[in-house]
């Protein structure tokens, strides 16, 4: 899933088409992007998600949103956490002739328990930073930002 703006330009429309992204307006779960994710999950695929919704510029993680914790509830289907570190450094065209290294760390898949109705706000918050504990625990201290209270 990608953000809409990805979706305005002809030859990144191509790339990111090409890869199979669905576009995501910032801010709003749109039902369609939604049914697509839910169908792509359904035919056994892989779905990657950014919790956060955009890409942190200062590495840190910030608040999860909703739509991740949402679509993994109503398909059932696993999550699969990852910590990725090293693409703050990624500014301007400078960072491909140096190359920063960059750290890709996979966690153990999970499961959300539905509560069997339609979730509340509460409980979708709670699976929510559920899985964004699952992914700061892969990350080195100074990386989990707003999760660092958490621990290990």
């Amino acid at each position: 899933m990608g953000k809409e703006e990805l979706f305005h330009y002809r030859f990144l429309k191509y790339v990111v088409r090409g890869l199979g992204a669905i576009p995501m307006r910032r801010g709003r779960m749109v039902r369609r992007a939604l049914h697509q994710a839910e169908q792509i999950l359904a035919q056994g695929q892989a779905l990657a998600l950014f919790p956060e919704g955009a890409r942190s510029h200062s590495g840190q993680l910030r608040p999860g949103l909703p739509g991740p914790a949402l679509i993994a509830l109503r398909s059932a289907a696993p999550v699969l956490p990852v910590g990725i570190t090293g693409t703050e450094k990624i500014k301007g065209l400078a960072w491909l002739l140096r190359r920063p290294p960059i750290t890709v760390n996979i966690g153990r898949p999970f499961y959300l328990t539905p509560s069997g109705s339609r979730p509340t706000k509460k409980e979708l918050t709670e699976h929510v930073n559920s899985i964004m504990w699952n992914i700061a625990a892969l990350l080195p201290v100074e990386y989990r930002g707003y999760y660092a209270r958490q621990g290990d």
